[in-house]
């Protein structure tokens, strides 16, 4: 396998979607991608039990990406070895009319993960400056003050939205959520063979519907707001990653690959020290349980 920088991946200066590939040829089998993946998710399955007991930091992972980018099968396969009860996932779709009561982050903020835990986001907070700019009519649901019309929704009002949500992820990050986003970059000829998969394959017709292709009409256009939110909310405290994804094992093992080297830099995240006198008494403890 080829040396792998997972860094290469991040979103530090300005970046140009259409200069960015989709594939990478990482040197090896499918089976060896397959083993490489299965190692590392072991060890974020232990590490993630070492969070626990440490109990000072959660992880939220952000997965963003068009139609058939491989989210939900990206999430199966690298969670496979958790404990159940130290991972979380959520999918946002269309606001309920509960959330539409409150502010567009509420839903997302009463999602985050517990102190030791992950919570995977399966599309996230940024369908509020993706969907919501592709069909901007969706913000009028929030009933929010001064927007009345489509019109009323100025570049200066998703300027602020977008700071807005680095200033929700900051204040996650300054109290203990680890916070890493990826986006799977995928081409529009591979979705295009994913949506033909979906309709020629029995098993698989449940997952299209014909408003994947009114979407898919708009490609371009989710493009640029992709590439405008990434641009603007990729930070050193919560950065974006931009992951080929016309493969998916490939896809798969570089976002395992990226968390695992991000988490590897705490090295604070350790399994607390029992105390003293408990130490100092475990014989006496051993014995006793041993003598009954």
């Amino acid at each position: 396998m080829k040396d792998l920088h997972t860094n290469t991946f991040r979103v530090t200066t300005e970046v140009q979607l259409k200069n960015l590939s989709t594939q990478l040829d990482l040197g090896i089998s499918e089976e060896k991608k397959a083993k490489k993946l299965e190692k590392i998710r072991k060890d974020l399955g232990k590490l993630q039990d070492t969070m626990y007991a440490h109990n000072k930091y959660s992880v939220l992972i952000c997965l963003q990406g068009m139609d058939t980018a491989g989210k939900d099968s990206l999430i199966r396969e690298l969670f496979k070895d958790f404990n159940p009860r130290g991972v979380v996932v959520h999918s946002f779709k269309t606001p309920n009319s509960t959330e539409l009561e409150h502010d567009y982050l509420w839903r997302h903020y009463i999602a985050l993960p517990e102190r030791g835990k992950f919570a995977v986001f399966n599309r996230t907070h940024y369908e509020n400056v993706l969907v919501t700019r592709v069909h901007p009519e969706y913000i009028l649901n929030e009933n929010l003050p001064n927007i009345k019309q489509v019109e009323d929704l100025t570049p200066e009002f998703w300027q602020q939205r977008m700071k807005e949500i680095i200033n929700f992820e900051k204040h996650l990050v300054n109290n203990g959520t680890i916070v890493v986003k990826f986006f799977l970059n995928l081409s529009k000829e591979e979705q295009k063979d994913r949506l033909l998969r979906r309709l020629e394959k029995e098993k698989h017709n449940w997952k299209f519907s014909p408003g994947d292709l009114k979407e898919r009409d708009r490609w371009d256009d989710y493009q640029q707001y992709y590439e405008e939110a990434i641009n603007a909310t990729s930070t050193p405290k919560a950065p974006w990653y931009i992951i080929p994804a016309d493969n998916k094992e490939t896809a798969r093992l570089l976002v395992a690959q990226t968390l695992w080297d991000l988490l590897s830099q705490y090295t604070d995240i350790k399994e607390p020290e029992l105390d003293a006198d408990i130490k100092e008494n475990i014989a006496f403890y051993r014995e006793k349980l041993k003598s009954e």
